[in-house]
């Protein structure tokens, strides 16, 4: 039996593999990994995105578009090619964001005016000042420009930093070596977190100039970068390349100072008045404006009515005429082109508040920098590539002298290098012989000249002899038999010559930073003299100043009317046509039942009110902050525009222009009969709650206040025909907060100081009574000798009224107001009796004058004051207005004596003829 094999025994089973735990989740800080990835995403934006870098006045997308585009070899001297092989190249190589953001950024670099010196020539529709979008890449075509090409020179001479692309494949330049600093020179604008940059443009010579100056003295201050100098001007501060003309000179030398500052630009407009009506034609758009926006606006600024007087607008710009902007605004017959012009300013993008934010990023940190840290730290990147781009000429002159050393040493051996290169098995072997050679070192001299045979020895060292090196070696074995002729010994010793002098030039360059700045300010001499142009924006080194509102406002007459109960409101005065003698009139405003018109006056829309109140409080009011209404409205109330205390009522209101005149006084009279006269000035200063005016016994009130100067006489008139006529110096000025002294003794309980005026020689005083009666009687000159005792009574005796016309009959002293003592009883200014009614109100007026009744109803006509009879003192004068049943005159207002245009006759009030004239009674 034969004898099995035993089976193999089976391997056994491998233990299994314990598979490792996961780890734990580890707990995080929800706070601090939110912090830390909003810090990186702000850095990115920071400094991959939306701010330049200080060096060459780049973001990276515009940064990256220039390169492709000198990869693409599209130098000023190319033709261009279509703007999507440039927009594809960028994509492709360096900026992977589409071309929603490449072909936009390359449009920019090529529009003239967003960017004072292009970098990219356009060929195409790039868009347009107008506003118009470009053309799509597939249409227009691009190529750099001569400036941009010197921003790209020396690129290839490793004078800046590389670093890999978004996907490694390639190298871009994380900085251009930029002859120009062009982060002033083009400026540039940002946004990143938390932080902008924005950094108006300037002019290339000028600042190139200033650049000289801190080269050739690093201590200059800020006024030198700036001054105007034999060799040129410094930078004297933005240069848009849409022109207009810079103001706030000061916020100019703060941001030029700290990196922070605010200018004002205005584009410029001219006014043509000729024979038709003027016309205002703007001749250019304010920076990153465009036409068709700036147009629109004036337009609707029109169409809103907060400019007036226009009559069209229109859009006359031509490119095919070379009038690239010109706007024209033509205006109606009567408007103020210079108000115009101001509203233009004020309202519309003519005139706009420009920041100026000096951020930018320093060796990858923003920093706010003024000027002079600008052009420091561009000195300071130029230089340096000064000297990489003169280490890497040296490395590439040496190592050319190097192999030119080796052929000449082969030509002066030629015969034993011919012998070794014949006999040599290989190439290899060759090189490897040619490297045994010796070459004596007077056969050395003889090859290389005795001069350069010197340089070697001081670069490698004395030595009997001297052998070539594998390079060398290797470059003679690749030698051609034509290089061995005598001309092309003779070429080669040519180059090797001016090698030599190359490498003495770049070490002697490199021996000093005063050599290196020198090369810089040659580059910069060079740039000015070729790319300098002339200025486009005009600096003013006066303020602009804040527009004030008055500037804005057309100046007008305007009637003001303020009612008992405390409605104002402001129309123009053409609103009141003029009427004869005796008229009805016309409605002057929509009083309630139970109101009426308290205080009627005419004033200029830039004159200031001054209004007092019963408790003798002073407000100011400007004229044009009073709402303008139509004639028939109730008005606002006053405590809306004022801000009155409680109780609080106006009694008085004086329109002044200005406070300046120093020898001007308010005189100030109360219903008691005291007076007071304060220094205008003394008012001068407003404020919001008011100021004290006068202070006021119990029971007095204010009625009038005249603005005097040394010499004025004045005139106090009472309700029951009194009146006292004295100077004013004999009230002495006070302060604001006093009661004042005696200014007429009243004779009967019920009368009361009912007005005040300026007495003139030549005016007369126009009085009349609450039933439409009133009379003129001239004030009369007056000597000493007619001067009364202030306590002498005037006996009441009836005159003869003259006829009218009958200057003859006015004589006598009865026919005119004769100057008293301040303080006396007076004597009779108009004769008082049922008829007539009390005296309401009094005004100073010459024969030419027109003059405003008003009544309690709100009815209001406006008359020649030369269809008011002149009469004596003692009379009652004639019918001048004829109210309506139960109505009465409370307040006659003179009209100022500049021409004025009268309105159309109301639809609601017909107007009256002139009335009957009514005998007065004697």
């Amino acid at each position: 039996m034969t004898d099995q094999p035993t089976p193999p025994t089976p391997p056994a089973d491998p233990p299994p593999t314990e598979t490792p735990a996961a780890p734990a989740p580890q707990p995080l800080n929800i706070a601090d990994e939110m912090k830390e990835s909003y810090l990186n995403y702000a850095m990115s934006v920071i400094v991959a995105r939306a701010l330049p870098d200080v060096r060459d006045g780049l973001k990276p997308s515009q940064r990256r578009v220039l390169v492709a585009m000198n990869d693409l070899n599209l130098g000023p001297a190319a033709a261009t090619t279509k703007c999507a092989s440039i927009v594809g190249e960028t994509m492709k190589r360096y900026h992977p964001h589409g071309e929603q953001t490449i072909y936009p950024t390359l449009v920019r670099l090529a529009q003239d005016w967003n960017l004072r010196y292009c970098l990219v020539h356009s060929q195409g529709n790039f868009g347009s000042i107008a506003g118009l979008a470009p053309a799509a890449m597939r249409y227009t075509e691009a190529r750099l420009t001569a400036v941009a090409a010197e921003m790209l020179a020396d690129l290839d001479h490793e004078t800046v930093d590389f670093g890999d692309n978004y996907d490694g494949k390639y190298r871009e330049p994380l900085v251009l070596p930029s002859k120009f600093p062009n982060l002033l020179v083009n400026g540039s604008d940002g946004i990143a977190v938390g932080m902008a940059t924005d950094i108006p443009p300037h002019n290339l010579a000028e600042v190139c100039t200033s650049l000289i100056r801190l080269i050739d003295n690093p201590d200059v201050g800020l006024l030198g970068l700036m001054a105007d100098g034999d060799d040129g001007q410094g930078i004297q501060g933005p240069d848009f390349p849409t022109g207009g003309e810079v103001y706030n000179y000061r916020g100019l030398l703060d941001a030029y100072a700290t990196g922070r500052g605010k200018i004002t630009l205005q584009a410029r407009a001219e006014i043509i008045e000729d024979d038709g009506p003027a016309r205002i034609v703007i001749h250019e758009v304010p920076y990153q404006q465009t036409l068709i926006r700036l147009t629109e606006t004036i337009a609707q600024l029109v169409r809103d009515e907060r400019i007036a007087g226009v009559n069209d607008v229109r859009d006359e710009s031509s490119e095919r005429q070379g009038i690239p902007v010109q706007i024209v605004i033509y205006l109606k017959r009567k408007a103020d082109p210079q108000l115009i012009l101001n509203q233009l300013y004020e309202f519309s993008p003519l005139r706009k508040t420009v920041s100026i934010i000096n951020l930018a990023l320093v060796d990858g940190r923003p920093e706010v920098l003024p000027l002079k840290r600008m052009l420091e730290e561009f000195l300071r990147h130029r230089a340096q590539v000064i000297r990489r781009r003169t280490e890497y000429l040296l490395r590439e002159a040496k190592r050319r002298s190097h192999l030119l050393e080796g052929n000449l040493i082969a030509v002066a051996s030629l015969d034993e290098v011919i012998r070794i290169c014949r006999n040599a098995p290989s190439r290899a072997e060759a090189k490897v012989r040619l490297q045994g050679l010796e070459v004596s070192a007077g056969l050395m001299a003889v090859a290389l000249g005795e001069v350069n045979f010197r340089a070697l020895q001081a670069e490698l060292g004395s030595a009997d002899s001297y052998r070539m090196t594998e390079v060398q070696a290797d470059a003679v074995v690749r030698m051609q038999l034509g290089q061995l002729a005598a001309l092309e010994r003779d070429e080669i010793m040519k180059e090797y010559r001016e090698l030599r002098q190359n490498i003495t030039e770049y070490e002697r360059l490199l021996s000093s930073d005063a050599n290196v700045l020198a090369v810089v300010r040659a580059d910069l001499e060079h740039l000015r003299d070729r790319y300098g142009d002339v200025r486009k924006t005009t600096i003013h080194k006066e303020d602009l100043g804040s527009m004030a509102l008055m500037d804005l406002v057309e100046e007008q007459q305007m009637a003001v009317t303020l009612t008992h109960n405390g409605y104002i409101k402001r129309l123009p005065l053409t609103t009141y046509r003029t009427q004869h003698r005796g008229g009805r009139g016309v409605s002057g405003g929509g009083p309630r039942d139970d109101d009426f018109v308290e205080h009627f006056f005419t004033a200029s829309t830039h004159d200031y009110l001054l209004c007092f109140t019963n408790r003798g409080q002073l407000y100011w009011l400007k004229v044009y902050d009073i709402p303008e209404q139509g004639r028939t409205s109730a008005g606002r109330y006053i405590a809306q525009v004022l801000s009155l205390r409680d109780e609080e009522k106006i009694s008085s209101i004086l329109a002044i222009r200005d406070f300046e005149d120093e020898e001007a006084a308010l005189l100030m009279a109360t219903r008691l009969g005291t007076v007071k006269k304060t220094p205008l000035k003394d008012y001068s200063r407003p404020k919001k709650g008011g100021i004290i005016g006068i202070s006021l016994d119990e029971g007095d009130g204010l009625v009038g206040v005249a603005l005097v100067r040394p010499g004025d006489e004045v005139v106090l008139c009472t309700r029951q025909g009194m009146a006292i006529r004295f100077d004013e110096s004999q009230a002495r000025a006070m302060g604001r907060n006093t009661r004042g002294v005696k200014g007429i003794t009243l004779k009967k309980t019920d009368d009361e100081v009912v007005g005040l005026v300026v007495a003139r020689p030549d005016e007369a005083l126009l009085t009349v009574s609450a039933n439409g009666f009133g009379k003129r009687t001239p004030f009369g000159a007056n000597t000493a000798s007619d001067v009364a005792e202030a306590d002498e009574a005037e006996p009441e005796v009836a005159e003869v009224e003259p006829a009218e016309g009958d200057e003859a009959a006015a004589t006598g002293s009865s026919f005119y107001y004769r100057k008293q003592k301040r303080g006396g009883k007076g004597i009779i200014s108009i004769k008082v009796n049922e008829r007539n009614g009390p005296v309401v109100g009094v005004a100073s007026v010459n024969a030419g004058d027109q003059v405003i009744l008003i009544t309690s109803g709100g009815m209001v006509n406006r008359t020649r004051v030369d269809e008011i009879r002149t009469a004596g003192r003692n009379t009652q004068g004639v019918k001048i207005m004829t109210p309506r049943d139960g109505d009465r005159i409370v307040s006659v207002v003179r009209v100022p004596p500049e021409p004025i245009e009268t309105a159309e006759a109301s639809p609601e009030v017909p107007a009256v003829e002139a009335a009957p004239e009514t005998p007065s009674e004697e």
